[in-house]
């Protein structure tokens, strides 16, 4: 959970103490409408990030720690439509902090995460997975995106 902390909350708080200020750039939205707007995608990131933990502890036998993870290669529920759907709450919120914070600092933070961990789970994470659960996973990553959700879930055939 610290990554997490770290993407979402100290990070956000340092490119905002730099700017000097809360709001710099960001305001499309007449102010309420944009809290609002930026508090719901915030709630709705925060809810993916936990149904994400909860099926890797339940399904997976694991946690998102790289010294404790899943024992199975979890392919059902939410990860039906998308791979890394941690990642994809993490990159809701901090879009979420942006709209809600008037950033324009976090909202290209959130570019920068999302092009970071594409870089990380592409050339390490990935090649993990590979070894451990073979052409099962090879199946899965041809058939389920890596951030952005799939409209139908993914099913394997058997």
């Amino acid at each position: 959970m610290a990554l997490p902390f770290a993407a979402l909350v100290l990070v956000p708080v340092l490119i905002l103490v730099i700017a000097g200020s809360t709001v710099f750039g960001l305001n499309f939205f007449w102010p309420l409408i944009q809290v609002i707007l930026g508090l719901i995608v915030c709630v709705a990131g925060i809810k993916l990030m936990s149904v994400t933990i909860r099926m890797l502890a339940t399904t997976g036998e694991g946690t998102l720690a790289p010294w404790d993870p899943t024992a199975v290669l979890v392919t059902e529920g939410i990860y039906s439509h998308v791979r890394n759907p941690m990642i994809t709450g993490v990159l809701i919120v901090l879009l979420g902090e942006s709209l809600l914070l008037g950033s324009l600092g976090i909202f290209l933070w959130a570019i920068a995460f999302t092009a970071g961990n594409t870089y990380y789970f592409r050339h390490s994470e990935e090649d993990g997975l590979e070894k451990r659960f073979g052409d099962a996973f090879l199946d899965y990553k041809r058939n389920v995106p890596m951030w952005f959700p799939r409209i139908r879930p993914w099913k394997k055939v058997e």
